[in-house]
């Protein structure tokens, strides 16, 4: 228990830090924004991806279901607000319930569209596990995970602020879930 006690500050950061498996950019066929992260983040950060060249557009997962539109109908407006060109985006609508679901509708669009090269934008904390559930539907397709900023969850301080904890917990959660294959 002391054990515990002197090192927690490394145990949590650990355990944070093993969410996050983000990757450098570099050049891809298409960016891929995963739904989710309501703060813009995501969307603002694959924005910046197109305007630096790192891919010539950036696909925007929006499932329906907030008042009757679809995410990307309210992402796109977004990041066209914060200076980035309506031309960098493409509306991917879908019905995707989880990362799974979305990972199964995208994969059939990348494929019709011929992509053999995705930059896979979602928060820190996702990365690894959308990685790899994107990896085992399409092995034929590269995947480079690139993080977003999360306002409330950094590897090393998540546990400081309540969302940072729900965060971290709900993560750890779905991680083990897909573990055991559910």
């Amino acid at each position: 228990m002391v054990l515990l006690m002197l090192f927690r500050v490394q145990i949590l950061t650990a355990g944070g830090s093993y969410l996050v498996r983000a990757e450098p950019p570099r050049k891809a066929d298409v960016v891929l924004v995963l739904a989710g992260g309501a703060d813009g983040s995501r969307i603002l950060r694959a924005g910046a991806l197109v305007r630096d060249g790192f891919a010539p557009q950036a696909m925007i997962s929006g499932p329906g279901g907030n008042y009757g539109w679809h995410e990307c109908d309210l992402a796109i407006p977004f990041a066209v607000k914060h200076g980035f060109a309506e031309s960098h985006f493409s509306h991917f609508e879908n019905e995707a319930r989880s990362t799974a679901e979305e990972a199964d509708a995208a994969v059939t669009e990348l494929r019709r569209r011929g992509v053999r090269s995705v930059l896979l934008v979602t928060s820190n904390y996702h990365t690894r596990r959308a990685a790899n559930i994107f990896r085992k539907r399409a092995p034929e397709i590269e995947f480079i995970p690139v993080e977003a900023p999360d306002q409330y969850f950094t590897p090393g301080g998540w546990w400081h602020n309540r969302e940072g904890q729900k965060i971290f917990l709900y993560e750890w959660e779905k991680t083990a879930a897909e573990w055991v294959g559910l």
